[in-house]
């Protein structure tokens, strides 16, 4: 089937999407890839809605500002599609199947006798109306309600991924997004991924509670600044990092204050150091090592963290475009994958991805 995968990632920067053509198993085309800048009205309410999320309690009602969030987000889908469509000769006729993640606005991991919580935001409903193509969504909370992290979800399409590419195992891909997500092939179907801890997420908020723009772009500040080597001890000392995997994160759980005394390029530096620290830790805790690691998502646009990485890990650290990959739409491959994976009630969640106790099936159809 022709699927059109959609991810907007944490950062809200723009609409990604992607067209695989795939039975949720092998991949016979990658169509095209593009994006859309998100439009400042829509940012403003997904911010409102993280804000409402970080404050919303357990056992409240869900906070009203969600439903309006959510329909902002089909509405920037919808658009994004009808330009990105018409811009390669396609009509919604020629899809088959849509997959949207959803804005993800809040993500608490279970804890010890409590379950985890994982909201992503868009009216799957409303856009399948309006495109008349079936819509995949909400791929999470299976998982979550079955005691699982609800996250990583895209190490299964990492691996088929790496197939189509005809990698081999021992291999790892290494997601930097807000979060930093890693998963390791050691052949067969054997995989296993969990988050090693920040990725773009706090130098994001970093640059932007500095007022100095939205993103460190291309590294500049953490280029002339110097790492505060207190600091990131004391970083690295956070209790997620002693727990075993599978583990999952969000973007809001490590705290910028022990940056304040610290200039902006000198917290640049080291939340650069704690982004590659906390990825060569998560390489220990696997016992063995892959052969090479590949690097998606924006944080490889980074070279200060390219660079950390190389010093850090002892294999070679490759970007997706050295393999011929699209790096920054690998997401939005991934849910277009997953969507047709839902689709043919294939598993999408394995114990240890998400340390569900069976692999599970997620995400839901809503046809129009």
């Amino acid at each position: 089937m022709r699927v059109l995968g959609f991810m907007t990632g944490t950062s809200l920067d723009a609409v990604d999407m992607a067209i695989l053509e795939t039975d949720g198993e092998t991949i016979s085309r990658f169509g095209p890839a593009g994006e859309r800048k998100l439009s400042e009205a829509t940012r403003d309410v997904m911010l409102l809605a993280t804000k409402a999320a970080l404050a919303w309690l357990r056992d409240t009602p869900i906070p009203a500002i969600f439903a309006e969030a959510g329909q902002a987000g089909a509405q920037e889908h919808l658009a994004a599609a009808d330009e990105f469509l018409a811009a390669n000769g396609l009509t919604w006729s020629d899809i088959d199947l849509i997959g949207m993640h959803g804005q993800t606005v809040f993500h608490e991991r279970p804890r010890e006798g409590r379950s985890g919580r994982t909201v992503q935001l868009g009216d799957a409903g409303w856009l399948a109306q309006k495109t008349g193509v079936p819509v995949a969504y909400d791929f999470r909370t299976r998982d979550v309600a079955a005691g699982g992290e609800g996250a990583p979800l895209a190490p299964i399409y990492h691996l088929a991924r790496a197939r189509a590419s005809g990698l081999e195992a021992p291999l790892a891909v290494l997601n930097i997004g807000g979060v930093a997500n890693v998963t390791f092939w050691s052949g067969g179907d054997e995989i296993a991924a969990f988050d090693t801890g920040p990725g773009n997420g706090m130098i994001d908020l970093l640059v932007q509670a500095r007022g100095a723009g939205r993103f460190d772009d291309q590294g500049r500040y953490a280029s002339v600044g110097r790492v505060n080597t207190g600091v990131l001890l004391g970083l690295l000392g956070h209790p997620y990092f002693r727990e075993p995997p599978p583990k999952s994160l969000d973007r809001f759980d490590f705290s910028l204050e022990p940056l304040e005394p610290l200039a902006l390029e000198d917290a640049a530096a080291t939340l650069v150091a704690f982004t590659a620290e906390a990825v060569r830790a998560g390489f220990g805790l696997m016992g063995h090592a892959p052969s090479q690691v590949v690097v998606t998502g924006g944080g490889r646009h980074n070279p200060e963290i390219m660079k950390a990485l190389a010093e850090r890990l002892p294999i070679p650290v490759k970007t997706a475009e050295d393999l011929g990959w699209r790096g920054d739409f690998i997401e939005a491959e991934a849910f277009a994958y997953l969507g047709a994976r839902t689709a043919r009630g294939l598993p999408i969640s394995f114990p240890k991805t998400t340390g569900v106790a069976m692999p599970m099936t997620g995400g839901k159809i809503v046809k129009p």
